[in-house]
């Protein structure tokens, strides 16, 4: 068992949440009951993992997507007031980590997604320095390196191939952060992995040779969160379940 408020503070500290800009708060997004001794942990504080947790005796909920983003509608109407009601009526807390998540060297999604693939970095690129880059274990190629993404992830990524060169430098950056390719070609890689694709990363690959691979949002950043939460629950002594809310995104 622990106190929501030291749990909270040893989120923080541990994935130095102070040092991101951020679309979203991090941290407590809702609070619940003062002690916590059951913990659920999910990409994404959607209603069917409330729900779930809720289910399973869950005094948080631990995600990386959480229910409140820059930008958004503020007023509690909705799927957003249905999801709130949920939590404060079974007085759940939820923790979500956005950015701090994807950055942590060892449990965030970045590392948890290059360790299945076998990847490990040795630098960092992009805005915040959330794109991680390594050596490949060997020489490989574009369609080898999908292949193994494809059985890791169980879904086939799109693949732009790039110019056939072997890949001895790797890049990727979980989620969203197509945005990024730009920079990891700069940083030296021969293909880089992340979630989604727009329509300027096509051109981008086929002008520069460089392979793009876009393996899925949530199929690359269902990782972190459950290797966080199971982090926190062994410190503590907390029961911990990971619940998968299967999205096609």
């Amino acid at each position: 068992m622990v106190q929501r408020q030291e749990l909270e503070g040893h989120l923080a500290a541990l994935l130095a949440v102070e040092r991101f800009r951020d679309y979203g708060p991090n941290g407590l997004q809702v609070e619940g009951r003062a002690e916590v001794k059951t913990l659920v942990s999910g990409v994404t504080a959607s209603r069917a993992l409330i729900e779930a947790a809720i289910a399973h005796g869950a005094d948080a909920i631990l995600v990386h997507h959480g229910l409140f983003w820059r930008g958004q509608d503020g007023r509690l109407v909705g799927w957003l007031r249905e999801r709130i009601a949920l939590l404060m009526a079974h007085h759940i807390n939820l923790f979500a980590y956005h950015l701090p998540l994807d950055a942590h060297a060892e449990l965030g999604n970045n590392a948890q997604f290059g360790r299945r693939l076998g990847l490990r970095a040795d630098a960092r690129f992009g805005e915040q320095e959330l794109g991680f880059i390594g050596d490949a274990a060997a020489a490989t190629s574009a369609q080898a390196l999908a292949d193994e993404a494809a059985q890791q992830l169980g879904r086939t990524p799109l693949l732009l191939p790039g110019d056939g060169r072997p890949l001895r430098r790797i890049a990727w950056c979980t989620g969203g952060a197509q945005g990024y390719f730009e920079g990891a070609i700069a940083a030296g890689a021969d293909a880089y992995l992340t979630g989604e694709i727009s329509e300027p990363q096509a051109h981008i690959a086929r002008e520069t040779g460089v392979a793009f691979l876009a393996c899925g949002h949530h199929a690359t950043e269902r990782y972190g969160a459950p290797a966080l939460a199971a982090h926190v629950a062994a410190q503590f002594g907390l029961a911990h379940r990971f619940i998968e809310i299967d999205n096609p995104a």
